[in-house]
């Protein structure tokens, strides 16, 4: 090979440009690279790798928005789903712009759904970039008596949700940091895909950087079918209408407490002010999303005075060892909201051992940790050590519950100890942080 050394001029002009590109890269990392005024536009796409509809499949996007592409892969289909189509863009199915598979439920009962994966690059390039303001909403939520719909927009740290909560036909969950989860709760089909129809919609946003993102879309039925679902994911941006109404209650603490004998749970609740405010529904549930009522509480009503209230539930012929509870606080109006979920778990084999469990384990975001029943509703010093023995992580609950949730997202990946002291008494186990 032949080396050519260009001229002190020629080398001169090689240089600027080199420093001007490199300007330009880091102005582009910083305001999102493109105009996302418009936000992102799914229109345009062509396989690339892999078999269409399967999974492993990949299909370019070109121009999402004005230099930018996307390369959305089927990263997995889980419990017999399959993609029918990638993204309909059939003339009145929902919106061009939107990613919008159409996925067929597998013959099962409980979940079924696929797995996408959406990453960004320069336009034309097989460089990652990163977007400043990336919005996703899932439209259409809804579902019948045998069959809920349900989307996951997970678009990583930073990420906030919005929906209308008042009257929704969906539920909320927020699985780890940046990741909600949508799903049917009422059964009701709904006609067309419209971003009028808030009761069937959620959106999550995210203006810290995003390179990647992951989208589930699937169905949880209650008897064996294939049926096809149409899904549509709105990435243009999308600002709700104000919610002037003022909520029914003004929720200040929620707690479960599981008795000694582990036969009941104490629920317990107050409220710091009520304004028209009807009654308390207590729900439980045995997997953390389909929740029955179990119980009605009358409300004060209209009160600026803390207010308590309690239920005892009877778990003595419970099957499952994990109870999820939560309060619907609803007006007089009928509009509700949601309370934070508590988690009480039943160690029938070991009652009354001085012993901790924590799940999951490994840990990515969150730790639930779960104390002896004698030492609940008691002041618990929780601390999470390394294997060198420094603190880095201590938190003090004065009034626990059997259930509590730690976040170690800050923590270094590797192995810890976490200490829980009680009343002079202590228990500890090993963790491990992914």
């Amino acid at each position: 090979m032949k080396t050519i050394l260009p001229n002190r001029k020629n080398f001169l002009i090689l240089i600027i440009a080199f420093l001007m590109s490199c300007v330009i890269v880091k102005v582009q990392a910083q305001s999102g690279s493109g105009n996302l005024t418009n936000g992102l536009k799914f229109n345009s796409y062509s396989l690339i790798s892999g078999q269409d509809l399967k999974k492993g499949a990949q299909y370019l996007y070109t121009k999402v928005n004005d230099s930018t592409d996307a390369i959305v892969s089927i990263d997995s289909l889980v419990n017999g789903a399959k993609v029918a189509k990638i993204d309909d863009n059939s003339n009145g199915t929902g919106y061009k712009d939107a990613f919008q598979p159409a996925i067929k439920s597998g013959n099962v009962i409980g979940d079924s759904y696929a797995v996408f994966g959406i990453h960004f690059f320069r336009t034309g390039t097989n460089t990652p970039i990163i977007l400043k303001d990336v919005n996703g909403t899932a439209l259409d939520i809804d579902g019948n008596a045998g069959l809920k719909e349900f989307v996951v927009v997970d678009a990583g740290a930073g990420s906030t949700m919005q929906y209308l909560s008042l009257n929704s036909d969906i539920n909320i969950l927020q699985i780890l940091t940046g990741c909600f989860k949508g799903i049917n709760a009422l059964g009701i089909e709904r006609s067309g895909i419209d971003t009028s129809s808030f009761k069937n919609m959620f959106t999550a946003s995210n203006t810290a950087g995003v390179s990647s993102m992951t989208i589930k879309a699937g169905t949880f039925t209650v008897v064996p079918q294939t049926t096809e679902r149409q899904y549509s994911i709105y990435m243009k941006g999308f600002v709700y209408p104000p919610n002037n109404s003022t909520l029914p209650v003004k929720l200040d603490a929620f707690n479960a407490i599981l008795n000694q004998s582990q036969t009941k749970v104490d629920l317990t609740w107050n409220t710091a002010q009520e304004i028209n405010a009807s009654h308390f529904i207590v729900q439980k549930s045995n997997d953390g999303t389909n929740y029955q009522d179990i119980a009605t509480v009358f409300a004060m009503g209209n009160t600026s005075e803390q207010t308590n209230y309690a239920f005892k539930d009877d778990v003595s012929n419970d099957a499952s060892d994990v109870i999820y509870y939560r309060l619907q606080m609803v007006d007089i109006d009928a509009r509700y909201e949601y309370s934070k979920v508590r988690i009480i778990r039943i160690n029938r084999q070991a009652k009354n051992e001085i012993k901790i469990l924590t799940y999951p384990n490994p840990a990515i975001n969150e730790l639930r940790v779960t104390v002896p029943a004698n030492w609940q509703n008691k002041k618990i010093v929780y601390q999470v050590f390394n294997l060198s023995g420094q603190t880095m992580l201590q938190t003090i609950n004065a009034n626990s519950s059997q259930t509590e949730i730690l976040n170690i997202s800050q923590l270094n990946k590797g192995m810890y100890f976490i200490k829980l002291t009680c009343e002079g008494q202590t228990a500890q186990q090993k963790i491990i942080k992914m």
